[in-house]
């Protein structure tokens, strides 16, 4: 039986807890279960052969609520992983742990992530799982000073890797000389001549070989240590292929020895040697161009200053960044960068947001104004309030959503997972019956041993792992860079299938903010009068109409005149007198209860509304004076960002509570070809289901509280960054800026990086599907030539090369330019 404890969302009073128990108790399997109402948890006690935690939240969310697993995730990482298999692994001995809800391990990020239930296991179990497995694993803390430390043992690796190729690449070109240098006919002195002196000639190649096969020893404990817990990985072959070459080459020696000379021309002590020149030369580039894959986030790491200039007891002092309290006054020159999130209370400037958002024109920020932390302060001195510190600031949340997106797995990786668990055992199994086949069809031991060595070496699990993790840092760095948070592998697959997109109307193709568009007067009055008469009245009422006059006023300077009576009527207006005249501000049904004609402004009433636009009707003692339309204004980018997705194919559907006239009128401004209007909040998430009913793949963009469920529904949730925490929370994707330009460029992404994948994995099969059978000697059997053992090595080396350096090309990637 097993004790699990869920959170449950969605409980208001008793009976819920009642209904909650009820529906998990019905379930087979359940011995007991009790809801807490106070703590809002639901204990469970269940066989878990007979039941799962899925079924239970499915059980617990068909009655109406939520059930949510109290697991924690936790990233580490990961030391010693040298190919895919390796990777394999240590997911397979995370996940047999008891607790364990997902585990999994990225190749190109050499990081862990686990998802579990603390109260069955802990970290200590997780740590001795990865090691008894024979890997270190390390919990990842992620500072600015360890990034910097982190760079710093990048760096040590990368140089470790060239002083290990340096050394065996001194060694090795005398050796490769003196074995092969008499083939060609090259002058070698007599006392090392075959011929002539065959002891001194192996001995030389072996005192030669010795200090590269002892400054690769890290290659035979990582190989030999995998092998021996059964779980061989890519220094496993490179250790049997060079240590049978090594050990035959040292049989041949004390043969020599014994009289045998022929021996010394079945020396095999270059080829170990080369392929560990080779190899290490390999992994040193793959190390060097691995390092420029996470430049992104390094990027985004390094952005945060290391101290503040804050305000304590009256006086400005320095500190580091990690004491910034909430509260905080921090003062910051021009040219200085903001050391956390906070709002203005004291000054006037620009602000260079450009590494956060994307956006390159600086913004104006004056009291009031919020402040995002790293961003660069360009001209004035400002002082400004600390809101949010530590992890809760923007930057560190976008941190936190791109390393989440790059330790994620794509489906389309998973089949490149499969394969390589099995991968290295395969190809062991070919190496051995390759050798046994052509032994006893009548080739020599030595013809056997080299197939032996070539399968071994050729094979690269590499290149398998690598495809797939690396195109998606690129990717999501390269988002992130353009101000779109992809915020899983899976958000950034599925984004590029999108066929119809979805966006909620207020705040997201319009600003959010009605604007006064139109002033239209009668005669006998001016626009100023008009817009004086009518902000003066609504100065003191709440309505957002009202609201947008009185910006209007505001922004051309107007000044208020003072009302002496005021009267509100609700769904109609409102009714004030101004310097002893009687206005009447409202609707249409106002002025037809007062009785009030509209004489040749009718027209003018009707071409505003059918343009979406809401018209305020002005009387002034008892006859009309105007109209003064407001408007929701549509953003600056809805147009082109809907033209652009549909020169893409993709269908643009809009979404409202407003009545179908006005959604339609807006709809037409910026060419949307479908309009849902008049839908209740609650309805926005079965509309998305009903187009998804229809057989398309549904992305869904809003800002609102009330688009989070429908953002939850979609295929693919897309928030406006300047939306509210709860939709960005439902979002798979967010937009950092508030342009929907962006939408386009989210979905180009996607397209690339996965076309980017699927280069990776073609590439990768497509090198192991011909390299292994032409190690073999299939193409030999047939006339053609005999793969030699280095020619492996450097083709094993270049293949994972090969993949990173496809990779990379996404760096290049620029949202396209419509013509």
């Amino acid at each position: 039986m097993e004790n699990k404890v869920f959170s449950i969302d969605g409980m208001t009073c008793a009976s819920c807890a009642q209904t909650v128990e009820k529906a998990a108790q019905k379930l087979p399997g359940v011995k007991t279960a009790n809801v807490n109402l106070a703590t809002e948890k639901m204990n469970i006690q269940f066989d878990s052969s007979a039941l799962t935690e899925a079924d239970i939240q499915k059980a617990v969310a068909d009655a109406g609520y939520t059930a949510i697993s109290n697991t924690v995730k936790k990233t580490f990482n990961i030391e010693g992983m040298t190919c895919a298999s390796c990777a394999q692994t240590i997911e397979k001995a995370t996940q047999k742990l008891r607790g364990v809800n997902l585990s999994s391990v990225n190749l190109a990020t050499e990081k862990l992530v686990v998802e579990y239930d603390p109260g069955m296991v802990n970290l200590t179990d997780i740590i001795k799982a990865v090691m008894d497995s024979g890997y270190e694993a390390h919990e990842e803390v992620a500072t600015a000073d360890t990034v910097d430390q982190d760079k710093e043992k990048k760096q040590k690796e990368i140089k470790s890797l060239w002083n290990r190729f340096l050394i065996s690449a001194l060694f090795t070109a005398p050796l490769l000389y003196i074995a092969m240098g008499h083939l060609v006919n090259a002058p070698l002195p007599d006392f090392i001549n075959p011929m002539m002196n065959p002891e001194a000639f192996a001995i030389v190649q072996l005192v030669l070989t010795l200090p590269v096969v002892v400054v690769n020893s890290k290659i035979y404990r990582n190989g030999f240590k995998a092998l021996s817990k059964g779980h061989p990985n890519m220094d496993s072959l490179i250790s049997l292929g060079t240590s049978a070459a090594f050990l035959y080459g040292v049989f041949a020696t004390v043969m020599i020895f014994l009289g045998e000379v022929a021996y010394a021309n079945e020396l095999y002590y270059e080829t170990a040697a080369v392929i560990l020149a080779l190899i290490v030369l390999g992994k040193y580039l793959e190390t060097l161009t691995k390092g420029k894959t996470s430049e992104a986030i390094k990027k985004l790491m390094g952005l945060a200053p290391k101290t503040a200039l804050v305000v304590r007891n009256g006086k400005e002092s320095e500190i580091s960044i990690d004491e910034v309290v909430v509260g905080d006054i921090i003062v910051v020159r021009p040219g200085g960068k903001m050391p956390v999130d906070g709002v203005v209370i004291e000054g006037l400037t620009s602000v260079d947001e450009s590494m956060l958002t994307g956006e390159s024109i600086p913004v104006e920020k004056s009291v009031g104004d919020a402040i995002i932390g790293a961003s660069i302060n360009k001209n004035g001195t400002i002082r400004y309030k600390a809101t949010k510190v530590g992890k809760d600031t923007a930057l560190s949340q976008i941190i936190k959503l791109v390393e989440d997106a790059q330790g994620s797995k794509a489906p389309i990786a998973k089949m490149a997972d499969i394969i390589s668990g099995y991968f290295v055992p395969i190809v062991i199994a070919i190496a051995i019956l390759s050798a046994i086949a052509w032994y006893f069809a009548g080739q020599t031991g030595v013809f056997a041993l080299t197939i032996a060595i070539s399968v071994l070496v050729i094979a690269c699990p590499c290149a398998l792992g690598l495809a797939t993790p690396t195109a998606i840092m690129i990717g999501t760095g390269k988002g992130a860079e353009h101000g779109v948070l992809f915020k899983s592998g899976t958000a950034l697959e599925t984004t590029h299938k999108l066929n119809t997109i979805v966006f909620d109307k207020t705040g997201t193709i319009t600003e959010g903010k009605p604007k006064v568009t139109d002033i239209i007067t009668a005669e006998g009055i001016s626009e100023t009068e008009l817009l004086t008469l009518s902000a003066s009245a609504e100065k003191g009422s709440e309505h957002p109409l009202g609201e947008a006059i009185v910006n209007s006023a505001e922004e051309k300077g107007l000044a208020f005149l003072k009302t002496e009576t005021f009267n509100a009527i609700p769904g109609h207006g409102i009714e004030v007198t101004i310097n002893g005249q009687h206005l009447l501000l409202g609707n249409k049904k106002l002025m037809d209860e007062r009785h009030i004609g509209l004489g040749n402004l009718a027209s003018a009433s009707d071409a505003l509304a059918s343009q979406g636009k809401t018209p305020m009707y002005i009387a002034k003692d008892g006859k009309i004076a105007g109209i003064i339309a407001v408007a929701d204004t549509v953003k600056e980018s809805s147009l082109r960002a809907i033209k652009k997705l549909h020169k893409m194919g993709i269908e643009v559907a809009m979404i409202t509570g407003d009545n179908k006239r006005t959604a339609e009128a807006i709809a037409k401004q910026v060419g949307i070809d479908r309009v849902l209007s008049e839908v209740l909040p609650e309805d926005k998430a079965n509309e998305v289901k009903k187009l998804q009913d229809e057989g398309k793949k549904v992305g869904m963009v809003g800002d609102g509280i009330n688009d989070a469920p429908a953002l939850a529904q979609a295929d693919v949730g897309i928030a406006i960054g300047s939306g509210t925490d709860v939709a960005i929370e439902s979002a798979d994707v967010v937009l950092m800026r508030s342009d929907l330009m962006d939408v386009p460029t989210a979905v180009e992404l996607s397209k690339s990086t996965i076309r980017n994948i699927k280069e990776n994995l073609f590439w990768a099969f497509a090198y192991n599907i011909f390299g292994i059978p032409f190690a073999m000697g299939v193409v030999y059997a047939f006339g053609g030539p005999l793969l030699s053992p280095v020619i492996a090595a450097a083709a094993m080396s270049f293949s994972s090369i090969s993949v990173l350096l496809n990779a990379l090309r996404l760096k290049g990637f620029q949202p396209s330019v419509m013509k």
